[in-house]
């Protein structure tokens, strides 16, 4: 694995595990197992309570044993929004609402003006994490794609030109988190699951524009969302197989990303589609975060030896479908937990 230049961590071991990104959030902090949660706490308060929580977060994960850490999204109240927040040109006041990945009605904020970034989002916070642990550390940013199937735009009135400037907007962001010891940035484009021709006529460029210059590991991770119903209802709708990942698949394999998460266990996907990306590391996602079942070791060591037919034991990260932050903090301590040991199952095997 390649680390950030300025902050030489080690190797990881074969099998490294990791999470998809969010962690559920304390109660205290905010309302548990839900999305879009409100904060119960105001002002100074506020900045110690996230940074608390990122503190728990991050014991949780080590004492799971998971090996590539994050902050668990602690500080963010949504994965694009609270990233959107900190812009200008967006107007949270001014809503509209749209369907959100041609799957669901929300509210969402207006592009008003031209979008800037006047000040760093999560560097400060990723500072935070990088001192409280030697581990590789990684750290989720919103896709150029998906942020702008989270908003109304009245400004530039065309999804691509917004997007090239969220692209530019994140490689800043980007590169801000590299230069304070982040060892992966992770872009979350769920939406590259839905917009297959504005994926080949754009979304993959400016997905390319985003991690431009990086010298850190950059990943994307694709999945089918959150465990929420409007994401189980459209997952009853795509038939026995689940084939998207056969259309973008190609495309990243040809792109300079470095390592793919994806959505397995649990899934329709078919396992062999992982054929498609073969020489890029994959994450593979071994924990379904749509039910509270807690998914055995023997489990989740079967979905890891069905992907270690398509993808090399030295490339492979088992993780989690995709975010945990609408499930109980006891049902995701439990499934990180599972998927440590059930890593720890093949690796024996690998190295036997």
């Amino acid at each position: 694995m390649k680390t950030s230049t300025n902050n030489p961590h080690p190797e990881t071991q074969i099998l490294s595990t990791s999470t998809a990104g969010s962690l559920p959030k304390p109660a205290w902090l905010a309302q548990p197992e839900v999305l879009w949660s409100q904060w119960k706490l105001e002002g100074k308060e506020l900045i110690d309570g996230k940074h608390d929580a990122l503190r728990v977060s991050l014991q949780e994960q080590q004492q799971a044993g998971i090996d590539i850490v994050s902050d668990g999204e602690q500080t963010r109240q949504h994965f694009v929004t609270t990233f959107i927040e900190h812009l200008n040109g967006v107007d949270f006041e001014k809503r509209q609402t749209v369907k959100i990945r041609d799957r669901y009605d929300a509210s969402v904020p207006t592009v008003v003006s031209a979008i800037t970034r006047p000040k760093s989002v999560f560097v400060e916070d990723a500072k935070l994490l990088r001192q409280q642990t030697s581990q590789p550390i990684k750290w989720a940013l919103p896709g150029p794609m998906t942020i702008i199937d989270t908003l109304y735009d009245d400004h530039y009135h065309s999804r691509e030109k917004l997007a090239w400037e969220f692209a530019k907007i994140l490689n800043q962001e980007a590169k801000e988190l590299e230069a304070v010891g982040v060892d992966i940035i992770q872009f979350d484009e769920p939406a590259f699951n839905v917009f297959f021709d504005e994926v080949n006529d754009w979304g993959m460029a400016c997905l390319e524009r985003a991690i431009e210059g990086l010298k850190c590991e950059t990943a994307v991770h694709i999945c089918y969302g959150y465990g929420i119903k409007a994401n189980t209802d459209w997952k009853k709708t795509l038939g026995s197989q689940w084939r998207q990942y056969e259309v973008i698949l190609p495309k990243l394999q040809a792109s300079n990303i470095d390592i793919v998460s994806l959505e397995c266990h649990n899934s329709r996907v078919p396992i062999e589609l992982l054929e498609l990306i073969r020489g890029k590391k994959v994450m593979v996602g071994a924990i379904d975060v749509a039910t509270d079942t807690i998914e055995t070791p023997e489990e989740v060591a079967n979905t890891l030896r069905e992907a270690l037919k398509y993808v090399d034991a030295d490339k492979l990260y088992p993780c989690t479908n995709c975010g945990m932050a609408p499930l109980s903090r006891h049902v995701a301590r439990a499934k990180l937990q599972a998927l440590s040991a059930g890593a720890q199952i093949v690796r024996t095997e690998l190295c036997a």
